[in-house]
């Protein structure tokens, strides 16, 4: 059976913002937004400024972190967000609304 989860690091270079286990993440790419789900292929992008969501493994709310730009690696479900002038802000998920 494939996985449907992945193990998602946001790290800024102040701290570590978040780390555990993601169903989707949606970011800012600087050719464009994309989204990575489980068993992505692996992928290395710059990151500009904009928001990146992620929906936590089993959460009903999406969580945002608001940059200005980095660096994301994915590979065997597990993805690695480096980030610029990062700030957690906790918004509700539209279902909720």
């Amino acid at each position: 059976m494939q996985p449907t989860i992945m193990q998602l690091q946001i790290v800024s270079p102040e701290k570590e913002l978040f780390s555990g286990e993601v169903e989707s993440i949606t970011l800012p790419g600087t050719a464009g937004e994309f989204s990575l789900l489980p068993n992505h292929a692996p992928i290395v992008s710059s990151l500009k400024a904009g928001q990146l969501f992620y929906l936590p493994k089993g959460g009903s709310d999406v969580q945002t972190v608001a940059i200005s730009g980095g660096f994301v690696e994915q590979h065997n479900n597990k993805v690695s967000a480096c980030v610029e002038l990062a700030d957690a802000i906790k918004i509700t998920d539209e279902k909720k609304a």
